[in-house]
């Protein structure tokens, strides 16, 4: 159910990052390497039980990274990606660890603002090898390094609460332009790399066909790796992340298409995901994509309840001025459509098939309201005991069909009254 598209652009970054190395015969490989007195199966084993340290949100880039372009306030949204590589030797197991790291640069310039990849200073490899050997219960063997790699070694302290404290969040995929060259370069330079003879090696470049080796090694470690089934994917960018499962709640920030959160909960209409360390949100439910074996679509939907078109109808229509006190429509003149319940005894016309048959109206006049000159928007009016106003401008109505917006931060941008009428179940778990 779940795309994959982080898990590929890790392996690109990956390739790229050795793939560079096969042209500076002095470059360092970004490899924390350690050999492990354990058999191949058993550390492979160990490594599957440490998927949810081996990516997730870093609460600051400081201590982590080395060498960026920028200054490192100027950076948010910093995520980490590990992989992992185990070969087998006479001595043990060779454990190769590479980290990734992405953070959104933010520059004065929108246009110069984007996902940008960064230098890891060997602080997450270390600590994941760290915790790799109390998996394993055992010692293991560093890696004879030069004097100054010793040196930092010495001053690596463990990343504080990686094992548990750290959400299990993904980076989201860069959207700049640049991101597609990117992805090119390394598949180009991934290729090239592999196609080449390795018969016609020399022993000189003995280093440049291992490199090569570890090119296909990591892509292959980067598609088999399981995919932590705690995680909730927005469907399409400008989805809103809310502070309380209702459609007046505050919205926090605007998820991009892909973005990935921890599901800490759920019911028939909203998610609850945590953004980052203790900050949660909510999410409609509709808009991403549930781990596999949890759908998408609400208990309502699914279960086959009575069709929105089926509970209301339209009562009356009407050109007025706008009934209510709404900055945004205040004084203007609007299309007025009441509505009433076919039956009023009938069970299922609540919240969601109320915003069900509304969509379906502000679909239908959409049309009529942007050939006139005079609307500036659409009001609708369940005359029922439980009934409520929905109000939305032209502009709203005009973004929401064009794409622009999703359902829920259209109705995010709408006025309901009174509010409680139109708020969805949140306090029973689908758990």
């Amino acid at each position: 159910m779940m795309r994959r598209s982080r898990y590929l652009h890790f392996a690109a970054l990956a390739a790229m990052s050795l793939s560079l190395c096969l042209h500076e015969a002095t470059a360092q490989t970004g490899l924390s390497e350690r050999t492990f007195q354990a058999p191949k199966k058993d550390v492979e084993k160990a490594v599957k039980q440490l998927q949810t340290a081996m990516s997730g949100h870093l609460p600051t880039l400081e201590g982590f990274v080395q060498g960026a372009e920028h200054p490192l306030t100027q950076y948010q949204r910093a995520f980490y990606q590990c992989t992992i590589h185990v070969s087998e030797t006479p001595a043990g197991s060779v454990v190769r660890v590479s980290a990734n790291v992405t953070a959104w640069y933010k520059d004065t310039s929108a246009a110069r603002s984007g996902y940008q990849l960064l230098k890891s200073n060997g602080r997450l490899e270390a600590d994941l090898l760290d915790q790799l050997a109390d998996q394993l219960g055992s010692v293991s063997a560093p890696k004879p390094a030069a004097s100054e790699e010793k040196s930092a070694a010495a001053n690596t302290t463990k990343m504080p609460g990686n094992k548990v404290d750290l959400p299990v969040v993904s980076t989201p995929l860069p959207s700049s332009p640049d991101a597609g060259v990117f992805s090119s370069a390394a598949s180009t330079a991934a290729e090239s790399a592999q196609s080449r003879p390795f018969s016609d090696t020399k022993p000189a470049d003995k280093k440049s066909a291992d490199l090569r080796n570890e090119v296909s090694g990591l892509e292959d470690a980067v598609r088999n790796q399981s995919r932590p089934k705690n995680l909730v994917a927005v469907k399409k960018s400008g989805t809103p992340v809310v502070g309380t499962p209702s459609l007046t709640a505050k919205t926090l920030f605007m998820a991009d298409a892909q973005d990935e959160f921890e599901l800490l909960d759920y019911n028939d209409d909203w998610v609850h995901v945590r953004i980052s360390g203790l900050s949660r949100g909510w999410i409609w439910r509709t808009s991403l994509e549930m781990p596999e074996g949890i759908s998408d679509v609400p208990k309502s939907v699914a279960s086959g309840a009575p069709a929105a078109a089926d509970l209301f109808q339209v009562s009356r229509e009407e050109m007025a001025p706008f009934p209510g006190d709404w900055a945004p429509l205040r004084g203007k003149s609007v299309k007025i459509i009441s509505v009433q319940k076919i039956r009023e005894d009938e069970k299922g016309g609540g919240a969601s098939a109320k915003l069900e048959f509304a969509k379906a109206l502000l679909d239908q006049s959409y049309d009529e309201l942007s050939k006139s000159q005079d609307l500036a928007g659409l009001v609708l009016i369940f005359d029922s005991s439980d009934g409520g106003m929905i109000a939305a401008t032209l502009p709203t109505i005009r973004k929401w069909k064009a794409g622009s917006l999703t359902d829920a931060a259209m109705w995010h941008q709408c006025y309901f009254d009174p509010p409680e009428t139109f708020t969805i179940s949140s306090a029973a778990s689908g758990r």
